[in-house]
């Protein structure tokens, strides 16, 4: 989920674990510590650049207070409470049926988990992780020899439904494994909205791995703040698809062309798992992105429309007017289809 680790494998995976979202600012910036974070001071702006949960982040707000230390704490925190990639955290003991008192971060993560998997009937469950890790798409490595009596055994052990909090421990079956990674990343870029929020600040960007959540405006540029969505590409080339304005709002994206597998007859394994058979999921989605009030709920959503796939998001989007999504899907003769449903800017 978080700090990510080197994994050999044997069948081609791509080598980028996250789907980028490009931001547009113009920024010069300067070395701000001696590892790789740097900043800028720009008409009272800040921005801070670095890696944490085995990507990439930026943050810009406008003030020329250094709040990296105060951030740099919120992102240990995040980790030591949830990162199935370090074997001390509390996700990791969990898993290990090891008791542990939660803290916060683990307990806002739990709850919102539960309110999606209820809401999508089971398409989004951070309990599918052994079945990620039986696929070779987690921390823990894959599953020699791979079959459908191993997958059918490891599924016993799924859903969400199946455990709980009870005063700040987690109940669990022996076997269950839990991995918040599709939500986690969502909710680390809310915690540093939130405390710079908390700081009085009022125009602000984070991002963290393509994950967005912004306020206000760029006062840089006296406007909205301006991000793209990537188009996909399965070679690994990069360029911009789409562009729109974010106010006020998060956004996360979901893909498949940056972290697949392809086997001996050259088919394609996504990883998004379907959480009710235990194999990668078949979808001709490429890349959903979800609008939200909060990251944490825009990277959930993202995660389990992409196994829904097309029909079921547009009925389930019915009922859930607080929801934007924009789909870029395969139209069956090898072009783009796009696909804008409750609104999502047309920019």
């Amino acid at each position: 989920m978080l700090t990510q680790i080197s994994i050999e494998i044997t069948m081609k995976i791509s080598q980028l674990h996250f789907l980028y979202l490009v931001v547009f600012l113009s920024f010069s910036c300067k070395d701000h510590t001696a590892n790789t974070i740097e900043a800028s001071n720009t008409l009272n702006s800040t921005k801070l650049i670095g890696e944490v949960f085995g990507t990439s982040y930026s943050i810009i707000y406008d003030s020329d207070t250094d709040f990296q230390k105060a951030i740099d704490s919120v992102f240990k925190r995040i980790n030591h409470s949830m990162s199935t990639y370090q074997v001390d955290s509390d996700i990791s003991r969990i898993n290990r049926n090891e008791d542990v008192a939660v803290d916060q971060n683990f307990k806002r993560v739990f709850e919102a988990s539960k309110v999606i998997y209820k809401e999508t009937n089971g398409a989004f469950d951070p309990t599918i992780g052994a079945v990620v890790n039986a696929w070779d798409f987690g921390p823990e490595g894959r599953i020699v020899s791979l079959d459908s009596t191993k997958i059918d055994s490891l599924m016993s052990d799924v859903g969400f439904n199946k455990i709980s909090i009870n005063n700040d421990f987690v109940k669990k079956n022996k076997g269950t494994f839990i991995d918040f990674n599709a939500i986690a990343k969502g909710y680390g870029v809310d915690a540093v909205g939130e405390f710079l929020e908390s700081q009085n600040i009022d125009n602000y960007l984070v991002e963290i791995g393509g994950e967005i959540r912004v306020k206000g405006r760029n006062i840089e540029k006296d406007a909205e703040w301006k991000v793209g969505i990537e188009e996909p590409h399965f070679d690994g080339e990069r360029s911009i698809f789409k562009t729109l304005e974010l106010i006020d709002e998060s956004m996360a994206t979901s893909g498949v062309y940056r972290k697949f597998k392809v086997d001996e007859d050259g088919n394609r394994y996504s990883h998004i798992i379907d959480t009710e058979t235990g194999y990668p999921s078949k979808s001709n989605i490429l890349s959903i992105s979800v609008i939200a009030k909060t990251c944490m709920y825009a990277d959930g959503y993202a995660t389990a429309f992409k196994s829904m796939g097309i029909a079921k998001v547009e009925e389930f989007l019915k009922n859930h007017p607080e929801l934007k999504v924009y789909i870029i899907y395969d139209d069956g003769n090898g072009k783009f289809a796009t696909l804008s449903l409750n609104g999502f800017p047309n920019q």
